[in-house]
């Protein structure tokens, strides 16, 4: 019986789909060629149009955008390129 169970328990898990692992992650992105107070309004539509993007802040001031997004649906790398498509290539900032 517990053999059973245990093998069970081992299929439902195969079958628990991989978003049940997914995470919220938050970086900060550096971002080149913004010159105008206007650019952020750009940049920061570039990364919400990214499926699994929660949410992004960007700074004119700073030149940064902290963006928040599942992990199970977009990577960094992603969201780099969006902003580069945009006219405003970026870096992870460190």
């Amino acid at each position: 019986m517990t053999k059973a169970l245990a093998a069970a328990l081992l299929g439902i898990s195969l079958l628990i789909s991989p978003a049940a692992y997914s995470a919220e992650r938050t970086i900060t992105l550096a971002v080149d060629n913004m010159y105008c107070a206007a650019c952020p309004i750009t940049v920061k539509g570039s990364l919400e149009a990214v499926p699994g993007v929660v949410k992004a802040v960007v700074s004119y001031a700073n030149r940064t955008a902290v963006v928040t997004f599942d992990d199970q649906k977009t990577t960094p790398a992603v969201l780099m390129a969006a902003t580069a498509h945009a006219g405003y290539p970026s870096s992870i900032k460190g």
